[in-house]
């Protein structure tokens, strides 16, 4: 059993559905998952949480957001970028994405311009603040990094990492030389060891070649993201293309919930194309109720049942996209419930996986072994008589409904 620090609080998640059926136990000290165990096995000092009637996951994780201009779309004029306002923001945008289960984000934030360093600023308070609740890691995203316009950018990435960036972003094309942009980003980033996070559409596959040498066998890890432009390529360059990523070994971070207000890239890559390469695929979700995509949800368990329906993963693939390769692409530990895991972790209401992506409204929220959001859903019927209990479906409503029933 894993060592508790003295002041640790106690949690005991009781009769928890696994993916594989079990029932168990799970008892958490701190920050880590201190046993596993049949259900009703486990007992604790501290908080009991019944989590009958719910299954048990590994949390999610958001490796592709945009909080500095999230929830803007009924604003009338451009959203402001004041520190103060992207804080307020954030943090909205942050809280709401926790309620849906992922407690770590990648916040992509641009610098430079006329914006300057304001919305990394806002970001960074909002990842204070937030400290304890979720994980919030910001992505220094430039503008132009070659030519006359490039000491601009490159100034300002410099100036973002000393305030905080923990991820070296990037937009090579929009930039003149999307080769140069790339390599001043990876070279910055292997001087301060960061990772990097490019936005690229992949349309050309010739580009694609030339960043995936660029980026290949770079440490601590390269994501690329939307990378829709690989589904409108032939199948055969669209392979090939594929086998080169997975040799660079960079992860491709899809968003099928919507666009990126980053670049105004919209769609999905050919998923299962990339992962049977051997490409690392995490999904993401984007703008989130901006002027890019007024209806994003930030949902991880929408993106992964988006991934599931119309992109023909199973659902563990599609789950693992937003948890496990999600959380590896954030370069953050796994997650197994067992011994010595991380305590993050999602109780969704249901029985098995498929029916946690269609309907899991009904959610509790663990980061580093204590509740950090709950949501609760109740749905009600009117009373329909003898055929309802004929049928033996079943149905949560209230104790107290009058005869003729209704809510």
């Amino acid at each position: 059993m894993p060592e508790r620090p003295s002041a640790a609080p106690v949690l005991l998640l009781s009769g928890a559905r696994l993916p594989d059926g079990r029932t168990v136990d799970v008892r958490i000290g701190g920050p880590r998952i201190e046993e596993v165990g049949a259900a009703g096995s486990l007992t604790s000092p501290g908080t009991r949480l019944d989590l009958r009637g719910y299954l048990l996951l590994p949390a999610p994780a958001e490796p592709h957001a945009h909080p500095g201009t999230a929830l803007t779309a009924m604003a009338q004029d451009p959203p402001s970028r004041r520190p103060e306002d992207v804080r307020r923001r954030a943090t909205e945008a942050a809280l709401l994405q926790l309620s849906h289960g992922a407690t770590a984000v990648r916040a992509h934030v641009r610098v430079g311009g006329v914006q300057g360093l304001g919305p990394l600023e806002g970001v960074l308070a909002a990842r204070r603040s937030l400290r304890g609740l979720t994980e919030l890691t910001a992505v220094a995203v430039p503008p132009v990094l070659t030519g006359a316009a490039g000491a601009d950018g490159l100034a300002a990435l410099r100036d973002a990492v000393r305030m905080g960036a923990g991820v070296i972003g990037g937009r090579p094309d929009l930039d003149p030389d999307p080769a140069g942009h790339t390599e001043a980003v990876l070279e910055l980033a292997a001087a301060h060891g960061r990772p990097v996070d490019l936005h690229t559409d992949g349309a050309d596959p010739a580009a694609l070649a030339r960043l995936a040498a660029l980026a290949g066998g770079f440490r601590p890890g390269v994501c690329l993201s939307p990378c829709a432009g690989l589904s409108r390529l032939p199948y055969e360059e669209a392979a090939r293309t594929a086998d080169r990523l997975a040799a660079a070994a960079v992860t491709v971070v899809c968003l099928p919930q919507g666009a990126c207000p980053c670049a105004g890239l919209r769609g999905t890559p050919p998923v299962r194309l990339l992962r049977s390469a051997g490409v690392r695929v995490a999904a993401g979700s984007g703008a989130l109720r901006d002027r890019t995509n007024p209806v994003g949800r930030g949902d991880p368990l929408e993106a992964a049942y988006l991934l599931a329906s119309q992109e023909g993963l199973s659902p563990e693939q599609a789950y693992d996209t937003v948890s496990g390769a999600a959380r590896t692409a954030l370069g953050l530990p796994g997650v197994r419930v067992e011994a010595g895991s991380p305590a993050e972790l999602l109780a969704v209401r249901g029985d098995g996986l498929a029916g946690a992506l269609s309907l899991a409204y009904s959610r509790i929220v663990v980061h580093r072994g204590r509740v950090a959001a709950r949501t609760s859903a109740v749905r009600e019927y009117r009373d329909s008589g003898a055929a309802a209990s004929a049928l033996d479906l079943p149905r949560q409503g209230r104790s107290d409904s009058g005869p003729g029933g209704g809510p």
